[in-house]
């Protein structure tokens, strides 16, 4: 995020390189950086004769290089923006003539989302050289809770923690969904609000009570009567909360419990390290260590990959709920 901040703020100071290529797996940032460019870069004025978007999917490589040689219009500069280049990733290096020799007055954009050039080839040195290369990661899991309250902060919002954790549960590391799921918040609540779960819920759809954060931790504490009224919510809004997603973070967490049990420092902050989760979430696993001996555990990995199996279709004819409440008496009991 800082070096997005850099870019940004080289930018409305001037200082503005003939070539940015934008390349990662996470193309939020690369759609920021772009957008940022295409909307400030030249005037209302000046965009008619000298902004152009062009699409890899409909372009040659040729045909950009010409696109890019062109002198602007009563205009300082043009802008040149190349959205989905990655469907160039064949003859993406024949890019390299025009990078050796760019035209002063262009800026270049080039989006080539999900993947990266090969940094060893002429194409990447020579933009460096003359332009920037900005690579986009993802995120893991674990960061993306920081993530949006910094986001939320730079817009004079806070968040419940509780809050965050349903968005990260239900959204996963996917940045653009959490965005506009964000920017509806901010819409409906009014700025310097603190962003609660029932917010989530009223405007986003994820229910507060019946999602799997809550099924962890139910599970974990061997509450039999919470752990039943989540599992029939979700075989009641499949959809929603689907098989595959609800087992996979169960043997996540037992997978952890296991790590925790062979921890020798079981203080909050090694542990939050240790199993690379949210320090908020330490206590669940205290809690679920007592109640799951490190053979208990075990077991219980066991329980879900068969699980996880049937929920394919293998060995059992039965329901997403029925294999749930299943798998959730053998944990429990």
């Amino acid at each position: 995020m800082s070096d997005v901040t850099k870019i940004v703020s080289d930018i409305k100071s001037g200082n503005i390189k003939p070539i940015y290529f934008l390349m990662g797996d996470e193309p939020y940032y690369i759609d920021k950086i772009s957008e940022f460019i295409e909307d400030n870069v030249l005037s209302e004025e000046e965009k008619g004769f000298n902004q152009m978007v062009l699409y890899g999917r409909d372009v040659a490589v040729e045909e950009i290089s010409d696109n890019a040689k062109r002198f602007p219009m009563m205009s300082e500069r043009q802008v040149v923006i190349v959205k989905e280049a990655q469907d160039l990733s064949r003859t993406i290096e024949k890019l390299v003539s025009y990078a050796e020799n760019p035209q002063p007055s262009t800026v270049l954009v080039l989006c080539y989302k999900y993947k990266t050039i090969d940094k060893r080839k002429k194409l990447y040195k020579t933009i460096q050289k003359i332009g920037l290369v900005y690579e986009s990661k993802k995120l893991y899991e674990n960061q993306v809770a920081d993530w949006i309250r910094r986001v939320l902060a730079g817009k004079k919002y806070q968040i419940d923690t509780k809050a965050t954790l349903m968005l990260v549960e239900f959204l996963g590391n996917d940045l653009s969904k959490i965005s506009n799921e964000l920017d509806k918040l901010m819409v409906v609540l009014p700025v310097e609000s603190i962003i609660t779960p029932k917010d989530i819920e009223e405007n986003i759809g994820i229910s507060k009570d019946y999602n799997n954060f809550e099924l962890r931790k139910a599970i974990g504490e061997r509450d039999v009567y919470k752990s039943n009224m989540i599992i029939n919510y979700f075989a009641q809004n499949q959809k929603a909360n689907p098989i595959v997603v609800t087992i996979s973070l169960l043997n996540s967490f037992f997978t952890q419990l296991l790590i925790y049990h062979s921890l020798k420092d079981k203080s909050k902050n090694h542990v939050a390290k240790a199993l690379g989760v949210n320090p908020f979430f330490v206590s669940d696993y205290i809690t679920a260590a007592k109640n799951y001996p490190m053979r208990k555990v075990s077991q219980v990995i066991s329980f879900l990959r068969d699980a996880d199996v049937k929920s394919k279709g293998v060995g059992a004819n039965l329901t997403s709920g029925e294999i749930l409440k299943e798998l959730i008496f053998k944990i429990i009991h």
